[in-house]
């Protein structure tokens, strides 16, 4: 058996192995992607030294690129549910632009202004808002705010920084932070009100029986036995979660919306936090600020402007740090500091798990590199078959329907193909999109997203396929196209 064919069958051993112990034998990802990295290295001539400083290096290299913004992150995003800010924006519009744009209005705010708050807590603070805005919208009204939940959390999640994963799968591709955002959200955005758009027409046509696809509404909603997002991550806690049945709940964690408000009400009132809530406009001052600073890198890096002031304030780490420190003022403002360090610590908490799987797939492009897949992988992406873009989308795209967690589709395929990111004739940044868009490509029942969602908005097994699975499709057929025309103006 020739080396280049005895490495190709070690590949293909470790990735099915990681899938495999993942979906079947139910490891967590972090344990059966350690496993798979380490078969790869010690059966290859990267070798049982080289392995260890293979996954030592590689795991380095990503936590000095996305460690402390993936925290800042979704520090700023926890500190952003204690005043309430999205649902005070939800509010806003609603008046300001009429029932009917309910659904736009959702899909482009989730995507792009609240990407900075993790998944699953997003789910249970906007869930009840679209359960309640649903059936003002008609018959199908529930289904048409489930997609756009749908398109919304999950492009924002992939595509637009501070985004986890869009965060984690740049740091691995090594795309700046400003590139990613300012790009992200040029497909982002489009790609949620596509969506939307595309997904209330299909409505339309797709046969929707509230009998067989909703759940009646005194029909109890067990959040509080919810799995969260993806296997990667740790439920939500503090300010808004769910909790799994197999484990005990985390201190400050709440099991459903309800019992959260309640519990804050409790606590707000106990503290004597009877201030007002800041304008509107100063909520979400934070994350606009370090949105824009962010953008602002990219575009003084585009124009060679060169500046250490602007340097400084563009750079992501401060950029996310004063609009996380601007989120605290403003929370210590009117709520009680026992409330804003349960937040932090609740977000802290959140940041483990992705981070370490993130880390371990830079382990994994390591010894991808070192074993000399990479110059096969290469070859075998500029055969001229399909676009690169294309085959990036493929692989993202197969791993999620194999594992059913966008996030650890997306960061897997990342660290796969970070060794030939490089070389591929296409700019990095249109890889990371392109694996972003392929992960978000059929979930199914083996997400625990899948379930999250189908308890708090209210929907049978059937009417969640209609409303999460269908629209998330969608996005990722609709985003691929958007990355293959921005490639020929690349």
């Amino acid at each position: 058996m020739s080396d280049q064919v005895l490495l190709l069958a070690n590949t293909a051993v470790a990735i099915a192995g990681i899938v495999l112990a993942i979906v079947r034998l139910k490891f967590p990802p972090v344990f059966a992607l350690l496993f798979g990295t380490l078969y790869l290295g010690l059966t290859t001539k990267v070798g049982a030294a080289g392995t260890v400083e293979a996954v030592s290096d590689g795991f380095a290299d990503v936590m000095g690129d996305i460690g402390i913004l993936v925290a800042l992150g979704v520090i700023l995003g926890s500190l952003l549910t204690v005043t309430d800010t999205m649902q005070r924006l939800v509010e806003a519009t609603l008046k300001l632009f009429g029932e009917r744009s309910v659904p736009y209005v959702f899909a482009a705010a989730l995507s792009s202004l609240f990407t900075s708050i993790y998944s699953d807590v997003l789910l249970v603070l906007s869930a009840p808002l679209a359960r309640r805005l649903g059936p003002r919208l008609g018959p199908r009204g529930r289904a048409v705010m489930g997609g756009a939940l749908t398109a919304g959390i999950e492009v924002g999640l992939v595509f637009v920084a501070p985004g986890v994963a869009a965060v984690a799968i740049a740091g691995i591709l090594r795309v700046p932070l400003g590139q990613m955002f300012l790009l992200g959200l040029t497909v982002g955005l489009p790609t949620a009100l596509l969506t939307m758009f595309a997904y209330a027409g299909l409505l339309r046509v797709m046969k929707w029986t509230p009998e067989l696809d909703e759940l009646a509404d005194d029909e109890p909603v067990d959040s509080g036995t919810l799995a969260h997002d993806d296997p990667s991550e740790q439920p939500s806690t503090g300010s808004a979660a769910s909790r799994s049945p197999n484990r005990e709940p985390v201190t400050g964690e709440s099991g459903a919306s309800g019992t959260r408000t309640s519990t804050q009400q409790a606590v707000r009132q106990e503290a004597g936090a009877t201030r007002r809530e800041p304008a509107l406009f100063v909520s979400v001052t934070p994350v606009l600020v370090s949105l824009l600073l962010i953008a602002a890198g990219a575009a003084a890096e585009a124009l060679s402007i060169k500046s250490a002031t602007v340097t400084l304030l563009t750079d992501p780490v401060i950029a996310l740090f004063l609009g996380a420190g601007l989120a605290y003022a403003l929370a210590s403002r009117v709520r009680p500091r026992e409330e804003i360090s349960a937040a932090v610590g609740t977000a802290l908490s959140q940041c483990g798990p992705i981070l370490v799987l993130s880390g371990i797939s830079g382990s994994l492009g390591s010894i991808i590199e070192g074993s000399g897949m990479a110059d096969v992988l290469g070859k075998a992406f500029s055969t001229g078959f399909l676009p690169p873009l294309l085959l990036v989308w493929l692989v993202a795209a197969v791993l999620h329907i194999a594992l059913g967690s966008i996030s650890v589709a997306g960061i897997t395929a990342a660290g796969i193909l970070a060794p030939i990111a490089g070389s591929l004739d296409t700019p990095v940044v249109l890889v990371a999109l392109a694996a972003g868009s392929g992960a978000l490509f059929v979930p199914h029942v083996s997400s625990n997203f899948f379930w999250m969602f189908q308890s708090l908005l209210g929907f049978t097994t059937r009417g969640t396929v209609k409303t999460h699975a269908i629209p998330m499709t969608l996005a990722s057929v609709i985003s691929l196209p958007i990355i293959l025309v921005m490639s020929l103006f690349a």
